[in-house]
């Protein structure tokens, strides 16, 4: 164990939080929920989407920039497998929940449900929602758009969001399918790594406030991040603002809000989510067989490495996870101390695990 964290089984982590949501305002199922959705995150080592995000969210609620009781309302008149929702400003993991669910259900009955959402906060990792379909037997698609902070070579500003999508389909296997990415070159966290540890970075992962090309990792993390692919991943993340944001009414680019940039005021991100039922094409058996084969193909990948096998997206995850729930969750100390703050003002018990 490092000595600047400290480690809690993920059951005593989602009390907690889920103890801290409700204090602040929410309901007890869309506090459980919220709180079990950080805790899978962090089980999946995605750490930077998880319990970390705990203090901007609850000083959000409290500042009722996230509506902690959202009445989450449904356009009329859209034809069957579609359908529009407005969050109401709630919290992102209540209108990501309520969207995949809607998706789901058109999906039961017109094979393929598409869902937008808009008026809804930071959702969390776009895992969640694609995930949440496969739980219902469905292959399940999510994105969502956020603050432009990546740009092409040339931009004097960063253009575009750091825009992340998710994709999950069943496999007869322990794990699903899993893959979810966002679209810079690199995730910033790297860039700051680099700095701490007097590192160059690759002139193909930032660029300067001016826009301006280098290799010094504090002035590529004070400008903006470049797109993975160049033109592929910039192309794929303003398609994904425009089917977010622009198809939604919502707004877009420039127009959302950055939960860190602007704590006062809600996001406006907008939100996708896709439910595609397989049975529609196959049957139930014909599908577990098919994938079977599939997944048995993948894993049987020759490799340069003797006893190195081909891994599929979303099985490091699920083994990250079941390290985790042996383990537990680290948590940051300075993460721990933050949320100490906010057990002391909402008067909600610590557990010792973090004391």
């Amino acid at each position: 164990m490092a000595d600047n964290e400290k480690y809690i089984k993920p059951e005593e982590l989602a009390a907690y939080l889920r103890a801290l949501f409700a204090a602040a305002g929410m309901s007890g199922d869309d506090a459980a929920f919220s709180a079990a959705s950080m805790v899978r995150t962090n089980l999946w080592g995605v750490d930077s989407h998880g319990v970390l995000r705990m203090p901007i969210y609850l000083e959000r609620v409290l500042k009722r920039v996230i509506n902690p009781a959202p009445a989450i309302t449904q356009t009329e008149g859209l034809p069957g497998p579609m359908a529009l929702l407005d969050g109401d400003a709630g919290m992102g993991y209540i209108v990501g929940r309520a969207g995949m669910e809607l998706a789901i259900e058109k999906a039961k009955t017109y094979g393929i449900g598409m869902v937008l959402a808009r008026n809804s906060n930071h959702y969390g990792a776009a895992a969640l929602y694609a995930r949440q379909a496969v739980e219902a037997g469905m292959i399940g698609i999510s994105t969502t758009n956020v603050i432009p902070n990546i740009g092409m070579k040339g931009n004097a500003k960063p253009s575009t969001g750091n825009n992340p999508i998710a994709m999950a389909a069943p496999l007869e296997e322990e794990f699903p399918f899993v893959l979810d990415i966002s679209l810079s070159a690199v995730a910033g966290g790297k860039i700051l790594l680099a700095a701490k540890k007097g590192e160059k970075i690759p002139k193909d992962w930032a660029v300067t406030k001016a826009g301006e090309e280098t290799d010094d990792p504090v002035a590529g993390f004070a400008g903006f991040l470049l797109p993975v692919g160049a033109h592929k991943g910039f192309g794929l993340s303003l398609f994904i603002d425009l089917i977010t944001g622009v198809l939604s009414g919502g707004p877009f680019l420039h127009g959302i809000r950055s939960m860190y940039k602007h704590p006062d005021e809600p996001s406006l991100t907008s939100h996708l989510f896709i439910a595609i039922n397989p049975e529609i094409f196959l049957t139930r058996e014909s599908y577990r067989e098919r994938v079977r084969e599939w997944a048995n193909m993948v894993h049987g990948t020759e490799m340069v490495e003797p006893g190195m096998r081909q891994l599929i997206p979303g099985e490091i995850e699920y083994r990250k996870e079941q390290e985790r729930r042996s383990s537990g969750i680290p948590i940051p100390a300075e993460l721990i101390r933050d949320l100490a703050e906010y057990s002391d003002r909402l008067a909600v018990h610590m557990p010792t695990a973090l004391v």
